[in-house]
């Protein structure tokens, strides 16, 4: 069945230096065969790799809420950032889009969603699938605590590498029937397999310098 790495970014997010190019060699070399494009508050990544690619690419978007991260899947429009989580799915799902939950129970990463909001969203129906591997969670135990989340609550599983570099991409994806638009995605994850393995934690020292390079950058390129 076909590979999806269902959380990619690019140089579009202000913590990765990959370009558009970059992440499809890596993709080809991982024998993926689509991806979810999760930019930081943008889908312009996701839009230009449409553009560029021959795998098909889902046009994702990570969004920044009150209260911590949320992905939208299938988007059409950005979301934007600073928004609670209840005005940030109803946007997701008001243009067709999927709510999906990164990296919900990661003990160490101060962007995760507070566990209160999930809660509510879940309890709500919001919560289209939930990440239940991320290759850059530090500690195993909280992918399998976000397993038996999904379990308990009959969400839907989801899976990837939430790459930063490109060779990053591929180490976490759900093995899943071909789909052609959200609601066909969703009945294809439902037949769908987890597979993966942890990124090394030196990864986010690599994300850190490029968001320190980015900011150097745009600080000396600012009139003064």
């Amino acid at each position: 069945m076909p590979k999806v790495d269902l959380h990619v970014h690019t140089a579009y997010s202000d913590d990765s230096l990959t370009t558009c190019f970059d992440v499809l060699r890596w993709a080809r070399r991982r024998g993926l065969d689509a991806l979810a494009v999760t930019d930081h508050n943008t889908i312009a990544g996701a839009l230009a790799l449409h553009k560029l690619s021959t795998l098909p690419i889902i046009v994702g978007e990570e969004i920044r809420t009150t209260q911590g991260e949320i992905i939208g899947l299938f988007l059409v429009e950005e979301v934007p950032p600073d928004l609670s989580p209840a005005e940030t799915v109803r946007l997701i799902h008001q243009q067709g889009g999927l709510v999906y939950v990164p990296h919900p129970l990661d003990r160490v990463r101060r962007s995760v969603l507070d566990i209160g909001a999930l809660m509510e969203i879940i309890k709500e129906k919001e919560v289209d699938l939930i990440e239940v591997l991320n290759a850059r969670v530090t500690f195993p135990l909280d992918n399998r605590n976000a397993e038996d989340l999904a379990r308990s609550y009959g969400l839907l599983r989801g899976a990837g590498s939430d790459a930063h570099q490109g060779f990053e991409i591929g180490k976490a994806y759900v093995e899943m029937p071909s789909f052609a638009d959200a609601q066909s995605f969703l009945k294809s994850l439902s037949q769908g397999h987890v597979h993966g393995r942890m990124s090394s934690p030196l990864v986010h020292v690599v994300s850190t310098y490029a968001k320190l390079a980015k900011g150097l950058m745009a600080a000396s390129s600012s009139p003064r």
